[in-house]
């Protein structure tokens, strides 16, 4: 495990733990990406962009969605790991990526039968070491916020959450999500749009999370793109520990990974690490 984790700072990382440590589980609540970051970047040697990408490899909806979903993905995805191109270009890009696909979801009769398919599919992996960590938080009352620009994640990481028996009441999850008619079929998707380059704290400021989790100064932070520091983004945190995971192209992109986070966890690696970190912090 060692030879994947990668320190940015570890004096610097010492005096962060220390500060949260102070106090403790009551001080300190998680922020998380979904995709990638809790889940596993790769399943069956398959890689995993997301769980809508899944959608694009099945016959779930009209025959053409899968050829003009892909020609989306080729065209964005690229964009949006591009370690070169801005935040304000990645940001624009995104808008316009999420704005037509679900557009596109939409007209090609999005139901949540294709949700629940999903689900069942398997091919949606939770981390190793996922279990010890939801437990612990759950255990120590922490809560564990999950932001997420998946197209279909509202529904879907509830019920991937449910089916490990693990969607306990310290989680909450903020994604994208859609009305639906009563046969099950979207019909709407519910502003604002969240996607990779806007999603922050500041939008659940009004909501009743905020609540529980307003007198939390102290943030770990997990993701696995350089744009989900911005997750924190309009929180007044005191303390702060960044987490990211490096999944692939790991020589082009390290760099920039060891700037921006605290801590790369490269090859899709375990959770032990964060789970070691935990420990460390609070017990």
């Amino acid at each position: 495990m060692e030879e994947n984790i990668i320190i940015s700072n570890p004096q610097e990382l010492e005096k962060i733990k220390k500060a949260i440590s102070e106090k403790g589980a009551r001080g300190l609540h998680v922020l998380a990406d979904f995709d990638r970051t809790l889940t596993s970047a790769f399943v069956g040697g398959k890689s995993v962009s997301s769980i809508i990408s899944i959608l694009y490899d099945g016959n779930y909806m009209t025959p053409d969605y899968t050829k003009k979903a892909k020609e989306l993905h080729d065209k964005y995805y690229q964009i949006e790991i591009d370690p070169k191109v801005s935040f304000e270009e990645k940001k624009k890009a995104m808008q316009e990526w999420w704005t037509t696909h679900f557009d596109l979801l939409i007209k090609s009769g999005l139901n949540k039968k294709d949700i629940e398919k999903i689900v069942e599919s398997g091919k949606v992996k939770f981390r190793d070491g996922f279990s010890g960590f939801i437990d612990f938080l759950k255990n120590h009352n922490i809560p564990l916020l999950i932001i997420s620009s998946s197209g279909v994640g509202g529904d879907a990481i509830s019920m991937l959450l449910e089916k490990q028996g693990k969607l306990y009441e310290n989680i909450y999850i903020i994604s994208n999500s859609y009305e639906w008619d009563k046969n099950g079929k979207a019909i709407a998707v519910k502003q604002p749009i969240i996607h990779g380059m806007n999603k922050d704290e500041t939008i659940i400021n009004d909501s009743p999370f905020f609540s529980k989790i307003k007198d939390r100064k102290n943030v770990l932070l997990l993701g696995d793109s350089l744009s989900d520091i911005g997750m924190v983004k309009g929180f007044d945190y005191e303390n702060l520990i960044k987490v990211g995971f490096l999944n692939e192209r790991v020589e082009e992109s390290l760099e920039a990974y060891k700037h921006t986070y605290d801590v790369v966890i490269l090859n899709d690696s375990s959770m032990d690490y964060i789970n070691k970190l935990l420990a460390e912090i609070i017990d």
